[in-house]
């Protein structure tokens, strides 16, 4: 079989404007990035705004291998499936970290022949977002740097006139706002700042995360237009003055220049699927300590434009599944029609107890051979994600990545678990492999399972108190015993709640290898508890984060990373070793 690459360099491309009109957008609608890919307008939703909303498909996944079971080719081939069947059906996905590109993971735009095109394009700069919301988050962390040394060399009154606003009196040590670049560079994990003469800043502790860690992308992503983005910019608490009072970026005058950072960046940007199925790609939020979903502008329109939207939430029912329920659907306002939940038996066999999955390293032949009862063993991880997914009330699919290496047997095993576990059945996802009709199959349960009542509602509701809503998070998702609060959390909680964010949404920040804060813990584990070491808000996304265990927001190079096959032909011109 040809290399992702290979396979999307050889697609014949509709140019975006016929991708447009397929769905009823005009030339005037949209803003060109070349020949095949554009912007669209926000004032599409007033010309559609009584046109019935589609169905809408969240495709989510079991706790996956570190390799990925296929979600996002899942989620590609699915809208290719639907597609094929004759449905009208978009894609709305995620922008992916150059991060991630370079370094371990890849390309992140489908594979085989169920992908976004042009993957160059796609898994690169795209339109430029990832570099706006950099911009505007840099720009908060410099204006946070500078205020403190003009503060500095100024009385009260000086400043005052010099400045035209009152001195704020940060406290250098209650900063939260790292800088962002968006490649992974473990190296700036933790640095020094203001090295060098009196002019170069005031030296204190800071460090870089990677740009989709970002509260800025996890507010492009949240956000419904440039008056929301804008006040949401302002509400960011980026540290506290040395009286313990939260400080934000509007106090700092700085949120309306980050706002006119991010005017374009909030237009979703229109592509398609290797079989000229309409995609957008927009926003990127990490899907541990934010959301982990597309933007909630881009499903909207969406669901304007066609009779299926297929979006896609990250890492597992447990995590990006929950969040999109909890958090995306409750400040959207949109209800989902259906879940569809990704498994492989590779990694059901990971979790009864197979050998360890390393990335970059060949399977363990446990992996390539038919085992039954290790399966058996693995298959409580996808029945409690199952179940997770119907908590919400919800019709379930499963989609059964197919490797080569699968057999009848297991399949079976799987078909059976999941029709006792209550989804509406486990159906075969062969996109990869075939594209459009390998997804055949499991596009037609999705428009049953569309067909089927929904009776959508919230794991919580706003007003309990965050205690209350973690400790449901923790023992209805996850199945833990209970939570246990360390007393950086337990402060957290009381000042939160006194500042008035006690009614946010939680976000759980936690490894997406577990249902527990430990990734080596496979399957899903029972007779444990959850510990919170610390709270911290987004509040200008709207949500506050527990930390369960260590979270790292930049991420490192490994020993061989994929940059090393990525190099351009010369004489062609064209990119060579992306995946």
């Amino acid at each position: 079989m040809l290399r992702d690459i290979e396979i999307a360099q050889a697609a014949k491309l509709k140019p975006i404007k016929e991708i447009a009109a397929s769905v009823g957008l005009t030339e005037d609608d949209l803003d060109y990035y070349g020949k095949y890919k554009a912007k669209v307008h926000l004032d599409v939703l007033e010309r559609l705004q009584d046109r019935p909303d589609g169905k809408y498909i969240d495709v989510t996944a079991i706790t996956p291998t570190p390799l990925g079971e296929g979600k996002t080719v899942t989620t590609i081939g699915a809208s290719q499936g639907l597609g094929y069947i004759g449905r009208s059906v978009m894609t709305c996905i995620r922008q992916p970290s150059m991060g991630p590109t370079f370094g371990i993971k890849g390309g992140a735009a489908g594979g085989g022949y169920a992908q976004v095109v042009p993957m160059e394009d796609f898994n690169l700069h795209l339109t430029g977002d990832i570099h706006a919301v950099s911009a505007a988050h840099n720009l908060l962390a410099a204006a946070i740097d500078s205020r403190i040394m003009h503060e500095g060399e100024a009385s009260d009154e000086e400043f005052e006139k010099r400045a035209g606003s009152k001195k704020l009196n940060i406290d250098p040590y209650s900063i939260m706002w790292n800088r962002v670049v968006d490649i992974s560079d473990a190296a700036l994990r933790s640095i020094v700042l203001g090295l060098g003469t009196k002019n170069d800043g005031r030296p204190r502790q800071g460090g870089y995360d990677i740009s989709v860690a970002s509260e800025v992308m996890a507010i492009l992503a949240l956000c419904s237009d440039l008056k929301d983005i804008r006040a949401r910019l302002g509400r960011i608490i980026f540290g506290f003055d040395k009286s313990g009072r939260p400080l934000t970026a509007e106090q700092l005058g700085v949120a309306g220049a980050m706002a006119v950072l991010m005017r374009e960046a909030i237009m979703p940007n229109l592509m398609q699927t290797l079989e000229g199925t309409p995609a957008f790609v927009h926003a990127g939020p990490f899907a541990n300590i934010a959301q982990g979903n597309n933007s909630i502008i881009a499903d909207r329109i969406a669901l304007k434009l066609v009779d299926y939207v297929v979006t896609e939430s990250g890492f597992g029912a447990d995590c990006g599944m929950e969040k999109f329920m909890d958090i995306k659907c409750r400040i959207s306002g949109l209800k989902p029609n259906c879940v569809v939940i990704v498994a492989s038996i590779r990694a059901l066999k990971m979790h009864g107890g197979g050998p360890k999955v390393v990335a970059g390293k060949p399977l363990d032949q446990a992996y390539r051979q038919e085992d039954l009862g290790l399966l058996a063993k693995g298959l409580p991880n996808l029945i409690q994600h199952i179940e997770n997914a119907r908590l919400f009330g919800v019709p379930v699919v499963v989609a059964i990545n197919k490797f080569p290496t699968d057999t009848p047997d297991e399949i079976e095993m799987v078909r059976r678990a999941a029709d006792e576990a209550g989804a509406e059945g486990a159906f075969l996802s062969d996109v990869h492999a075939k594209g459009g009709p390998g997804g055949a199959e499991l596009a037609e349960a999705i428009v049953a399972a569309c067909e089927k009542k929904s009776d959508f509602q919230f794991l919580y509701p706003d007003e309990w108190p965050i205690k209350k809503k973690i400790e449901t998070i923790a023992t209805k998702i996850y199945r833990a015993d209970g939570v246990d609060y360390e007393p950086e959390a337990e402060r957290k909680i009381k000042m939160f709640t006194e500042m008035g964010l006690a009614g946010l949404p939680i976000c759980m920040a936690k490894t997406h290898l577990s249902f527990t804060h430990d990734p080596a813990i496979k399957g899903a584990p029972r007779g444990w508890r959850m510990p919170i070491r610390d709270i911290r808000a987004s509040a200008g996304a709207g949500f506050l984060y527990p930390l369960c265990g260590a979270m790292r927001t930049m991420p490192g190079l490994p020993t061989r990373p994929a940059f090393v096959d990525v190099d351009i032909d010369l004489e062609t011109g064209k990119i060579l070793g992306l995946f």
